[in-house]
Parts: C-alpha cells; structure tokens; sequence
C-alpha cells in the first residue's frame, strides 16, 4: 500500500500527520515503527490521525501514537499542527475548530501571524484525575527512587505530568531520572515528566521526558502543566513564555477551573508516501 503523510512539527515537537477522514486507518506497531524511526523510516515523536468527527459538535476527531505503539490523550504541540493540516489540505476553511481527542475537547484558533492558539481546557489536580495513587491533592508530593527523595507538583492536561523544579535545565537529569520515573507504579497510567527551571514570574526554561517517546525538543501539554503547577506553588504570573529547546510557547492560565491557552507556531516540513506491504 501507498501511505500519503504530512511531516510538520510544533517548536521542534515533531510529528507525521495521516488523513483518514475518508478512510479509516488504524496503524499497526510496525507501521508505527516505521514511521517514528529515524534511521529507517520517516521519523518523527509521534503519529497524529485525523479523522472525521464522531459527534456533532467537533469538527474532527484526532489520535495520537507514540512510537512504541501506545496511543495518548493530549498533545498540544500536535493540536496546533492539526489546525494548519486540516487548512492546507482544504478539509476546513475555518479559523476555529472543535477537535476530540481520547480525553478531551479542545478549541483551536490559527491567528493572523501563522501562530496556533488552543484551549487546552481546565488542569485536573485531584490524584484520581491524574491519575496519582496518593491519598489526597497535595501542593508536592514525595517519591523515593533509587534512595533519593524527588519532590514535585502533579496536574492533568488530559494526559498525566509530574513537574519538578531544578536551577538549571541544561544539567538536569533529564535522560537518568526520566526514564525511572516515568513508569513508576503511583502512575499507573505512566507518567511525563517535566523539569522546570523558573527564570522569572514570566519566563521558564522547561524539558520534558515523555511516555512512549523519551525526552522531545517540546511538549505543550508539559508546558501548560508546567505552568499550573508553578501557579500553584506561587512561583509565576498568568502569563508565561515557556523556552524548550525547540523555541518558546506562551502559556496563559487565569487560576483554578479556568482553561490553560497555549500560543505557539505549527510547520509543515514535507510531504511524502511511504510503501508499506501489511
């Protein structure tokens, strides 16, 4: 078979896009493989699907796979790709969409200067939300991995994260503590895991080591969870500019049960077909 795709990333957060509104495309692990893989394949954090809409008020629906094969809920990167797929490909000409992931409705505006800006919707503290296996809603909370006790701030953006604060992100243990946390058994839906560095109230340096994908040049849901977190902990305004390593997003959150907005760019890279026997 012929597979048509669209590569396009958001601040470094790479992505192949698949339409399947027309057809329904249900990726196997190794077409999955084949597409993430860098080396011999297209290459890419995750494969975005975009379908068409399964109820009537969104205008699509839209999946999201990591490269090992796990299917997530959130991807705020990729929902600001999404809106300029859906408008180069000619499938809508509006300038706001209603799109439906596996756990959320998010509201998507592509502005005047090409920038994407998405309601991420509300933060979920409560432990059972996250999901979080703790006895109830904590500031921090308290691991102990391989005898040292990581301290952090917890919060949902339709996907799990865990936010610790570091001095400076550029030597923080991103690729030796990532990967242990990220599986650990109080999350029992894993877990991203960001490392925050407060710069001032308005601007953060932030990396973020990923389900399914290891550490990205950005995660905007890591972004938006970064900064409610940093809320909470009384370390940061309303308004934030987010630096990862793939550029800056701006995040916005008024305070509690009010929705996090997500301001960023979306490029698109390529366009290709990749033969694919099944």
């Amino acid at each position: 078979m012929s597979l048509r795709f669209t590569k396009m990333h958001g601040t470094g957060n790479d992505f192949v896009v698949i339409d399947a509104t027309k057809a329904r495309f249900a990726p196997s692990p190794a077409l999955l493989h084949r597409l993430t893989d860098r080396r011999f394949g297209v290459g890419c954090d995750q494969v975005l699907v975009v379908e068409a809409p399964s109820q009537p008020d969104v205008d699509f629906d839209y999946r999201i796979f990591n490269a090992d094969g796990s299917e997530v809920g959130q991807c705020g990167n990729g929902s600001r790709c999404l809106a300029r797929f859906v408008a180069e490909q000619g499938l809508s000409d509006k300038s706001r969409l209603r799109v439906r992931t596996r756990t959320s409705i998010l509201e998507l505006e592509r502005l005047a200067d090409g920038q994407v800006r998405v309601n991420m919707g509300p933060p979920r503290f409560e432990p059972r939300e996250i999901p979080l296996r703790a006895a109830s809603r904590q500031l921090r909370y308290a691991l102990d991995v391989d005898g040292q006790r990581i301290e952090f701030g917890a919060a949902s953006m339709g996907n799990p994260h865990l936010v610790i604060e570091v001095a400076d992100v550029d030597h923080a243990p991103v690729a030796s503590l990532g990967p242990k946390l990220e599986p650990h058994p109080d999350f029992p839906e894993h877990v991203n895991v960001g490392f925050l560095q407060v710069v001032s109230r308005d601007r953060v340096r932030l990396r973020v080591y990923e389900r399914g994908s290891g550490e990205t040049l950005a995660c905007g849901s890591g972004a938006c969870a970064a900064v409610v977190v940093g809320r909470a902990w009384n370390r940061l305004d309303r308004r934030v500019t987010v630096e990862v390593r793939g550029g800056e997003l701006v995040i916005e959150w008024a305070g509690e049960s009010e929705p996090v907005l997500m301001t960023g760019p979306a490029e698109t890279v390529f366009r290709g077909e990749l033969e694919w026997s099944r």
